[in-house]
């Protein structure tokens, strides 16, 4: 019996692939993913295998793959689900399949792609990770210990500003000291503490400005006045690293990781944790959907609106712990 890691997805897990080799007409798509249109590794790794699956099916129903019907992708299809492949697998390799008969179509192998008109089931939509308000803001107070007094005021200023503006990583590592000459705002974004406001270059090269809190200010003052000690002299970067260069978004996972440790936070803490716990915090306070898309920068607001689940948990929890009817009595 094979046995799967655990965390791995169930396509794992299926019954060894045969035959083992792909048929040359399915090895030269691959090559053209990987030479033309220079696809990752990875990703031509979870390609081959569908394919395999595919020629494996195509095998066992005594088809021509270049023959194949849609309803032969159906049930194909069909066979996937039965051995327990998860939705978002599914998904891959019915891009891989769809991808082959499109390169087909162009060579005119095929005159109709049978998979265009095959959708993988619908996957379950995560509800985001969000900290509690007490664990949020205990962590944005918090004072990084054992380090130099500049760092320390950096990390407080990079958590104040995460959870006090809901920005993405790369946002926050992206901020400049100011717009203008001399700088790379035109590509970023930047801080202007006078006003009290952040302007930042999300998804899509679209830019917003948002409002920061006075915690935040106060974090981001304290900072600037310690940051020439690090910063190397040209260096237009809001944040730096104590190298003095711009801080990569992987030193800034790990400085807060390591502050929410730290901080006693008993979960894993990462820096879209925090945009999360202010998106289902401003809307448990406020209410109000379409501002807080706004101010995540969402182009659509059913992407905010997974938050209005966070904050009926919240509701759920607080009616658990507070209504005398919440729970039956053993």
């Amino acid at each position: 019996m094979n046995v799967r890691p655990a965390g791995q997805d169930a396509a794992a897990s299926a019954p060894a692939l045969a035959p083992a080799l792909l048929d040359a007409r399915i090895e030269a798509f691959l090559t053209h993913l990987r030479v033309e249109r220079r696809l990752a590794e990875r990703t031509l790794a979870m390609y081959r295998e569908a394919l395999l699956r595919l020629q494996a099916s195509a095998a066992g129903a005594a088809v021509d793959l270049e023959k194949a019907q849609v309803h032969h992708i159906r049930s194909w299809v069909g066979q996937l689900r039965l051995r327990g492949l998860a939705a978002r697998s599914i998904a891959i390799h019915l891009a891989a399949w769809r991808g082959l008969y499109r390169w087909w179509g162009r060579q005119r192998v095929v005159l109709v792609n049978p998979v265009e008109g095959v959708r993988p089931p619908k996957a379950a939509r995560p509800l985001p990770k969000a900290l509690s308000v007490e664990q949020a803001v205990a962590l944005a107070e918090h004072r990084t210990e054992h380090t130099a007094p500049a760092l320390a005021a950096r990390d407080h200023a990079i958590t104040e500003l995460l959870y006090g503006c809901g920005l993405r990583v790369a946002e926050v590592t992206g901020l400049d000291l100011q717009a203008g000459p001399g700088t790379s705002a035109a590509d970023r974004g930047w801080l202007d503490l006078a006003d009290a406001t952040v302007h930042v270059l999300g998804k899509g090269g679209k830019r917003r400005s948002l409002p920061v809190g006075g915690p935040a200010v106060a974090a981001l003052q304290a900072w600037l006045q310690l940051r020439p000690t690090l910063a190397k002299t040209d260096e237009a970067a809001l944040f730096v690293s104590r190298l003095g260069t711009r801080l990569t978004a992987n030193q800034l996972r790990n400085r807060l990781q390591a502050q929410a440790v730290q901080a006693g936070v008993p979960t894993r803490v990462h820096p879209h944790m925090l945009r999360h716990s202010y998106a289902s915090h401003l809307l448990q306070s406020s209410g109000d959907l379409r501002a807080v898309q706004e101010l995540l920068g969402h182009a659509s607001i059913s992407t905010t609106q997974v938050y209005t689940k966070l904050d009926f948990q919240h509701l759920a929890k607080a009616y658990d712990a507070a209504h005398p009817r919440a729970r039956r009595k053993s």
